[in-house]
């Protein structure tokens, strides 16, 4: 039996859900009847239209939020802005990620590594989740079992990299995991029924991917609704040992 269905209500979060696999979660848990109040945010509304379209549309259930997460301010904003209408969250679902954008692309080699960009990566990648961890523990302290998951990636396992490049990428990804796993450890103490997890989607058909879809065999590019799905499975059948875990999208663990 999945964890959502021991609770009533259930309070989401959804991070990062303008577009993407973000949206896609927003969009498949207003079709859960078990999920009671859904928070969503973005950066700023006006790139997240159809956000702001499904709030209009379920402005009971679902509630936005702009936020920022690589400002702190903005976050403990957000997260008191939820605290006035729930004192806790089951599922918090942090899908904010960056490979490219303008003129920042994956490193090939040595020669294009700069250290803005590599800061940039980590900011987004990595900061941002740990930050997010730490102001959300309060809203994960209570007797209910909860999951915090963050998208991460396969190319984030040091032990799984056979290729190199993508330097800035990879880095951020395998530092936040061992930000997540360290925070898990932490969360044991103080919120024992909250599961800290990392996700590797797999290739998902998104504006991130798009550039670098070329050589990825058609079975292995999922749609952003299969990838919610999968995802979704692996985060209801989570047992009380996976906290602080690296999980592919079929359920099995990744090497860190």
């Amino acid at each position: 039996m999945s964890f959502i269905d021991e609770i009533n209500p259930v309070n989401a979060l959804i991070v990062g859900a303008s577009q993407g696999i973000g949206l896609g979660f927003v969009k498949k848990l207003l079709q859960d009847h078990r999920i009671a109040k859904i928070y969503a945010t973005s950066r700023q509304p006006e790139s997240a239209s159809e956000l702001i379209a499904l709030v209009d549309k379920y402005p009971e259930r679902l509630i936005y939020l702009e936020m920022d997460i690589t400002d702190e301010l903005q976050i403990i904003e957000a997260v008191q802005k939820i605290h006035t209408q729930v004192d806790k969250l089951h599922l918090v679902v942090n899908c904010v990620g960056l490979l490219h954008e303008d003129t920042l692309q994956p490193e090939k080699s040595l020669r294009q590594i700069n250290s803005e960009n590599l800061l940039r990566y980590f900011q987004i990648n990595s900061i941002g989740a740990v930050l997010l961890a730490k102001h959300l523990l309060p809203l994960f302290r209570h007797g209910e079992r909860s999951v915090f998951a963050t998208i991460s990636a396969k190319l984030g396992s040091i032990g799984d990299n056979q290729l190199g490049g993508w330097y800035g990428y990879r880095a951020s990804k395998a530092a936040l995991n061992m930000l997540m796993r360290t925070a898990a450890i932490e969360y044991k103490r103080s919120c024992p029924k909250a599961l800290i997890v990392t996700l590797h989607p797999g290739t998902t058909d998104t504006r991130l991917s798009r550039p670098f879809q070329g050589n990825v065999p058609a079975e292995k590019l999922f749609s952003v609704e299969r990838t919610v799905t999968q995802l979704l499975a692996v985060i209801e059948q989570l047992q009380e040992g996976d906290s602080g875990h690296f999980f592919s999208w079929d359920g099995s663990r990744l090497p860190w």
